[in-house]
């Protein structure tokens, strides 16, 4: 489920919307689970989960394993996301962009998208010497205890992110605790910078920055991301060293995702968009915050909540 949809949240139809959260379950084709697991890791009723999980089944969506009595992703959506992951070009491009810079920062550099409360990487660029990190593509992270995550909710229209959090509130209450103090902080500072920091949140050894871009093609926000050992980059030198080389980073694949080779997934759509040539080193305010890419706002059209796609 988007942030955006939260405001319309009495429309979800609650069967579809639990079945996705089986299928999260399930972070690797690898991933073998049984329904006990599956009902801790998506909090819902043991007995739900065997119904959701038998139709699913039936749907190719998972396999059974008997000797394991457990269940693995089914081909069904091993197929579908196939499907998805024609854009490899556009994807390669930015794969190159993130590695271009974890050479010259002893980090993990990612391109993450939301996943209702997590956010996963489609790209990771890392430095060979990278320590305290091993994130890959398709890896979840917490959007409450991450840098991508802060940022991600910092972006949001202030009404939906409101509910954003208010939905982690009564589903993952000690997670939104990390959020709650900071985000209007976050906003603060992203109005004025472009960028969030977080500082031992996710762990005491990594600090990370990120740099939220909106997505025209998905009508979403999706992050750039990085994180290093904190004994190395203190908050000083991140903002110092670090923000420049990956506002850099995020306008380069702004540029990418408004130009004509947009789509992350899938074919083209039909017709290309205009092509916007950012205004650099500009400072938001927040009465004209259309758009958070790499720090510099494009000069279009403000867009109201009406069109509940969570930009300001």
């Amino acid at each position: 489920m988007l942030a955006s949809d939260l405001a319309g949240e009495g429309d979800v139809i609650q069967v579809v919307s639990r079945a996705f959260d089986v299928l999260r379950c399930f972070e690797s084709h690898e991933a073998r689970l049984g329904n006990l697991e599956i009902s801790s890791r998506c909090g819902l009723p043991r007995s739900t989960v065997s119904r959701l999980t038998h139709t699913l089944t039936r749907m190719g969506q998972l396999v059974y394993l008997p000797r394991d009595q457990k269940y693995r992703i089914g081909p069904s959506a091993v197929a579908m996301s196939t499907s998805m992951m024609r854009g490899l070009q556009l994807r390669n491009l930015i794969r190159l962009r993130l590695q271009d810079v974890a050479e010259h920062l002893p980090g993990t550099v990612g391109f993450v998208i939301p996943d209702r409360f997590n956010l996963v990487y489609l790209e990771v660029g890392r430095a060979a010497n990278a320590l305290g990190l091993s994130s890959t593509s398709g890896s979840r992270i917490a959007m409450v205890s991450t840098a991508a995550g802060h940022a991600y909710t910092a972006a949001l229209d202030e009404e939906v992110g409101d509910a954003l959090l208010a939905e982690m509130e009564r589903e993952i209450p000690e997670g939104a605790k990390l959020l709650r103090p900071r985000l209007e902080a976050n906003r603060r500072f992203l109005r004025e910078h472009g960028y969030v920091v977080t500082c031992g949140l996710w762990s005491p050894h990594i600090n990370g920055l990120a740099v939220p871009l909106w997505s025209p093609q998905y009508q979403t926000f999706v992050v750039v991301t990085i994180g290093l050992l904190a004994a190395m980059y203190d908050e000083k030198r991140l903002h110092k060293e670090v923000a420049p080389k990956l506002l850099e980073l995020s306008a380069a694949i702004g540029d990418m995702l408004d130009g004509g080779d947009g789509e992350l997934f899938g074919d083209r759509s039909q017709g290309k968009p205009p092509s916007v040539q950012p205004h650099k080193n500009k400072t938001i305010a927040r009465e004209d915050m259309n758009e958070l890419e790499a720090g510099a706002r494009r000069p279009r059209p403000a867009r109201s909540v009406r069109a509940r796609d969570g930009r300001r």
